[in-house]
């Protein structure tokens, strides 16, 4: 058998394992958004916290205080600062090309507020699509406009909307909708606006691309 024949067992390990926890957490996830829809949650605050509180675990008798423990309470206090420099450097590197939703999830929390703009349109429309097949995971949407409206630029408005476009066609998208806070409605009112004046601005406005902007409008509910 040829070196290039021979099967990577550990990288397939990895890959397995985080398919798995991704399904899990989609499952997880999906499970506490009907139970928080059916409790008729008053706002879109306790809808949030139910489903980000449905990943957690309760602690296990070693966990506790009081319980059979054999390590610090605080393990970073024995950690040698060239460990943690280490630590630091993997958390703070700016993450790329995620293949799944939970992995876009994952970078998105590492990645700093003023850089999510550009690695978003980094990973671009086409890929975001395939990422979110499902959903996109609880909470995102906002976020995503936030960033859209406050770093957007007007040279990459046709990207921007493409990002819109796949966002829209996303499963459950009009139940993500509707949850969204008052900031993140204001940004998305903002940032339709933004994209409004581009297509104004332009002396041969593309026709198709003002028709797309419609429909965007419409999908996201945004009224002149």
């Amino acid at each position: 058998m040829n070196t290039a024949e021979v099967l990577d067992f550990r990288e397939l390990e990895r890959e397995l394992a985080s398919a798995v926890a991704a399904d899990e957490k989609y499952r997880t996830e999906n499970d506490a958004k009907f139970r928080a829809i059916h409790q008729k949650v008053a706002s879109y605050e306790e809808f949030r916290n139910i489903v980000l509180a449905s990943n957690l675990k309760p602690l296990e008798r070693k966990d506790k205080i009081g319980g059979d423990r054999k390590q610090p309470w605080n393990p970073t206090a024995t950690t040698s600062s060239s460990s943690k420099e280490a630590a630091c450097a993997v958390l703070q590197e700016t993450p790329s090309n995620p293949r799944n939703a939970f992995e876009f999830s994952r970078d998105w929390r590492r990645t700093e507020a003023g850089k999510r703009y550009d690695f978003l349109l980094g990973i671009g429309a086409k890929m975001l699509s395939h990422i979110f097949h499902a959903e996109v995971c609880s909470g995102l949407l906002g976020e995503i406009l936030i960033i859209l409206e406050a770093d957007f630029q007007r040279t990459q408005h046709q990207e921007v909307m493409d990002i819109l476009n796949c966002l829209a066609t996303t499963q459950r998208f009009h139940l993500n909708l509707a949850f969204l806070s008052q900031p993140e409605k204001e940004s998305c009112r903002e940032l339709f606006l933004k994209l409004q004046k581009v297509a104004s601005e332009e002396k041969e406005a593309d026709g198709k691309s003002n028709a797309m902007l419609m429909q965007l409008m419409a999908l996201y509910k945004i009224t002149d």
